[in-house]
């Protein structure tokens, strides 16, 4: 369903249509909008190129917005094996926007996650202090230099086949979060052999990001954005 953006004040000023488009390049469009564009990621396409990788979102970008006065940011993240709702800003000013009030604008961070077996309770939100390592994961620490507070908090919707599905909302955007506190909670996300799953159903990891909704900072009315959970979750739970 097309989800209705009000333009925000002062943004915008810079977007404009692409001199060179080919939308063939891009994930699917979830909105789109002067001011900002919002896609549902594959899992396994990296936003920025990195080592081992040069194909990324933003490299598709770049090519399907050649001769544009300025390139679609990411506004926020979602790790490489993530699928989901992933917005990127038009203009600089809307960039800044989201950056600079992140915390204050968004209202929801929602994940859906098929886990390993069930946890107890069915529902609960888990914080702790993330700490990063030499090696790029990240692990529950005391508080402290470079230890960073996450909280999530998770629901039990449906369970089959030695899995549960999980709808997790998270109020801090850490890196990892989610797949540390599932491995911590003794329930990884499956297919995420990084954190101790035992098991690779679908050939990816089961982590979507479903919505995200943020408060207008013209309006105040909330904006919600939605990727339908992928079909191979269900395939899992049977």
């Amino acid at each position: 369903d097309e989800v209705r953006v009000p333009p925000f004040a002062g943004g915008g000023a810079q977007a404009a249509a692409p001199v060179k488009e080919d939308r063939s390049l891009l994930p699917p469009i979830v909105a789109e909008t002067d001011e900002l564009i919002v896609f549902c990621k594959p899992a396994g396409l990296p936003v920025h190129p990195g080592t081992g990788h040069t194909d990324s979102l933003t490299a598709r970008l770049e090519k399907s917005f050649a001769g544009a006065p300025f390139m679609p940011a990411p506004v926020h993240r979602l790790d490489r094996d993530t699928s989901g709702v992933l917005m990127f800003a038009r203009d600089p000013e809307t960039k800044e926007l989201f950056q600079s009030h992140w915390n204050e604008m968004v209202t929801r961070r929602g994940y859906l996650a098929v886990v390993e077996g069930t946890p107890k309770p069915d529902r609960d939100t888990i914080r702790s202090f993330l700490v990063e390592t030499d090696t790029h994961l990240s692990f529950s620490g005391a508080p402290g230099k470079g230890a960073k507070e996450a909280i999530t908090s998770y629901q039990v919707v449906k369970t089959g086949g030695g899995y549960a599905l999980l709808d997790i909302n998270i109020e801090t955007g850490r890196k990892n979060q989610i797949r540390v506190h599932m491995k911590e909670l003794g329930h990884p996300v499956a297919g995420d052999k990084q954190y101790g799953a035992r098991t690779n159903p679908i050939g990816r990891l089961c982590l979507h990001a479903n919505e995200l909704s943020f408060t207008h900072p013209a309006t105040g009315e909330q904006i919600t954005f939605k990727a339908k959970m992928p079909r191979d979750f269900n395939r899992v739970l049977r």
